[in-house]
């Protein structure tokens, strides 16, 4: 098979697209032939070798969809020929955080595409309980959504989801233009975003948010909003959000910072006003529910703009990089 493998992160040409042996299912896992995986900030930092858990040479790509093709001899997950959307977070299931339901803040991480091979191949194995089935009429964008769209789900999760709030989000990007969908599900007075890209602004307007401005001093919202998403990871847009936000309000930090970095706020002002900053940690029982969300109509076909084959992926990453388009898919299959 085809793989895109990285073999000395942080350095020039240390991406290839390499054949390598079909992979085959260990007892409880299935191989899935990847018909689409999406390009995301993570496989940036696993291409610049900033993720302590990942090994190399590792083929990234863990927002994966595709069909079952082989099936391990005791796996119980679905049978060959499945359309299947594939969870990537493997927690272990005996550290402190697993067996207090919080797996997604697993001590001991594994994961397909970041500690092991994933997405960016022709075929790939993967537990078959990681493996959730699709119906055959989802768009196939869509069906390379349902990664990062549970995690937004789960973000909302942890959201108030008061009806008649008023929502700002920083960036318009992928993630937060996700959020921006969910939060109008649940029943938002308003949503607002702030971004400096303005051909990202201007799809926001077209997406159906209420307003798009790169300073949300433009807004004019001089209590603040009930409600402020960081969906950027920039340290300016979270300092400059968390003054946004209203007496009672919430601030939701879903955006992946630098870890080295960090941000200045007013503990007195998070005291006086009662502001609750609560984070969000990638996927939490929110897999099945992104792709019932998806299956009931919520169409975010349009956040895909680029679909790229291997061979492309040099060209992917540049656009990824340069903020161009909105979400890049990458289509194994396609030469």
């Amino acid at each position: 098979m085809r793989a895109l493998v990285v073999t000395e992160p942080g350095k020039p040409g240390s991406t290839a697209v390499t054949e390598l042996p079909d992979p085959r299912p260990g007892p409880q896992e299935v191989v899935v032939r990847v018909t689409s995986c999406g390009l995301c900030g993570t496989d940036m930092h696993l291409l610049g070798g900033e993720l302590p858990a990942a090994r190399y040479p590792l083929v990234p790509g863990h927002e994966l969809t595709g069909r079952v093709v082989a099936v391990g001899e005791a796996a119980a997950g679905p049978p060959v020929g499945t359309r299947v959307a594939v969870d990537p977070n493997m927690p272990c299931g005996a550290c402190h955080y697993c067996r207090i339901g919080r797996g997604n803040l697993c001590e001991d991480y594994s994961a397909v595409g970041v500690t092991r091979d994933g997405g960016f191949a022709e075929l790939v194995a993967v537990p078959a309980s990681c493996c959730y089935p699709l119906p055959d009429d989802l768009p196939e964008a869509a069906a390379g959504l349902v990664e990062p769209l549970s995690c937004a789900v789960h973000g909302l999760n942890r959201l108030p989801r008061r009806p008649g709030e008023h929502y700002l989000i920083y960036g318009a990007g992928t993630m937060g233009l996700m959020m921006a969908a969910l939060v109008r599900t649940a029943g938002a007075a308003s949503v607002s975003v702030v971004d400096l890209n303005e051909d990202r602004l201007a799809f926001a307007e077209s997406f159906g948010v209420d307003a798009a401005v790169t300073d949300a001093a433009a807004l004019g919202r001089t209590p603040g909003f009930e409600v402020v998403v960081d969906a950027t990871g920039v340290i300016a847009a979270i300092e400059d959000g968390l003054g946004r936000v209203r007496r009672g309000g919430t601030f939701l930090q879903f955006g992946v910072a630098d870890p080295a970095r960090a941000a200045s706020f007013s503990p007195y002002r998070v005291y006086h006003h009662e502001i609750d900053i609560i984070g969000s940690m990638a996927v939490h029982n929110s897999f099945q529910p992104a792709i019932d969300v998806l299956t009931a109509g919520l169409d975010l076909t349009p956040l895909v703009s680029d679909v790229h084959g291997l061979d492309d992926f040099d060209e992917a990453v540049n656009r990824f990089r340069a903020g161009t388009g909105r979400k890049i898919h990458i289509a194994p299959q396609q030469r």
